[in-house]
């Protein structure tokens, strides 16, 4: 894994606006006195749902002030889990899993599609800064591979024409349906079969 660093071009200032505080101060209360610390991920998340997806360094001194911790322990959290962006990427941000159930069943052609729509290279933005992508490791969809994570969002059992229509409404701005795209529902047996209950009669 390549080493995470935080953006050239840094913010000046942040704090959270009032509905991300109401937010970080409803998760704080839930740890006793002294401990709230712990709390530091989630502020985290908050804090890089509100900007856009990514947290600048003085995001990340104003939670250390706001939980009373080292600005350091709260730098380490940051750079350590890969679910924390910390430099931009984008409204609509792109990941796609290429660890081998997802590469088995056709990846590659998610990354060509990426390649074609968004950016010859990962972790460009797009002039607009509408949205940039990235390879990552496994997502935990494996049954509804290949797959990709937009933002919150999973889109499942896809392949190139799929994902390229998926582009062409996040390019327009329009946030396309979530889920699997071949008409399963969670990770259901695809066409209807019911194996453990044909078992069972047989």
């Amino acid at each position: 894994m390549s080493l995470k660093r935080p953006a050239k071009d840094q913010p000046e200032n942040f704090e959270f606006n009032s509905s991300s505080l109401e937010a970080a101060n409803k998760v704080i209360s839930k740890y006793p006195k002294g401990k709230q610390q712990s709390a530091v991920m989630a502020l985290l998340y908050i804090a890089q749902k509100q900007n856009n997806n990514w947290i600048p360094l003085v995001a990340m001194k104003y939670i250390a002030k706001l939980l009373d911790m080292p600005y350091i322990k709260v730098y380490e959290v940051a750079t350590f889990y890969s679910m924390f962006n910390l430099s931009p990427v984008g409204k609509y941000f792109i990941q796609v899993c290429t660890t081998t159930p997802c590469m088995i069943r056709g990846a590659g052609k998610l990354v060509e599609a990426c390649k074609e729509k968004i950016s010859e290279n990962e972790s460009e933005l797009l002039p607009d800064k509408n949205c940039s992508w990235m390879e990552v490791e496994c997502l935990g969809a494996c049954v509804t591979a290949p797959m990709m994570q937009i933002n919150d969002d999973y889109y499942e059992d896809l392949d190139k024409e799929k994902t390229l229509e998926i582009f062409d409404k996040i390019l327009r701005d329009e946030k396309p349906k979530p889920g699997s795209y071949r008409g399963r529902i969670n990770n259901e047996p695809e066409n209807g079969r019911k194996t453990l209950m044909e078992l069972k009669n047989a």
